[in-house]
């Protein structure tokens, strides 16, 4: 299934496609270590974020999973604000499951906006061959399963490198109608 990023609007965001352009004021955003307590790492350089921004523009090297990324534009400000993700691959039954993920700058967070940026990707992906929404969010990060219980996914009982999966079944995928 190949879709493609298009630009998404809410209230208060604009989700535009993420271009390689967009990594030197993503570097300042995501330039907070605290943002990788949960997930490890270090924040990127502008340098290391182009080179992983070129790595995404160019898509997936795997021709059945598709890779969406947006930065998320918080419009009264003009501002870059965080990221959101969606990584989507063929499913065994003939639709589609598409893993989610969100981060937004800390000067930003507690305003919403990783909330209504996830809905946002949630109800655009519904709109496509996607059967399953799938999210792995750490245990002891409250705020984020917060957003995931927002964006409809719902906690299971299964665990990935030691994160909680979340999932919503949204129903869809190819039916007799569909090409």
């Amino acid at each position: 299934m190949r879709v493609e990023a298009e630009t998404i609007r809410t209230r208060r965001l604009e989700l535009r496609p993420l271009l390689v352009e967009h990594a030197r004021e993503m570097a300042e955003v995501l330039s907070d270590p605290a943002l990788h307590t949960f997930t490890g790492g270090t924040p990127l350089t502008p340098p290391e974020l182009r080179a992983r921004y070129r790595r995404l523009a160019a898509g997936s090297p795997d021709p059945a999973v598709t890779w969406l990324n947006w930065v998320v534009l918080l419009c009264d400000e003009d501002r870059l604000t965080g990221t959101v993700q969606a990584t989507i691959a063929a499913a065994a039954d003939g639709g589609a499951v598409a893993e989610v993920a969100w981060v937004v700058g800390t000067p930003w967070q507690g305003r919403g906006i990783a909330t209504e940026a996830a809905r946002a990707l949630v109800d655009r992906l519904a709109g496509r061959p996607v059967r399953r929404i799938v999210a792995h969010v750490h245990p002891g990060h409250h705020a984020s399963a917060a957003v995931a219980a927002a964006a409809g996914l719902e906690p299971t009982d299964e665990r990935q490198d030691g994160e909680v999966r979340w999932t919503r079944d949204l129903g869809g995928g190819p039916g007799p109608s569909d090409p």
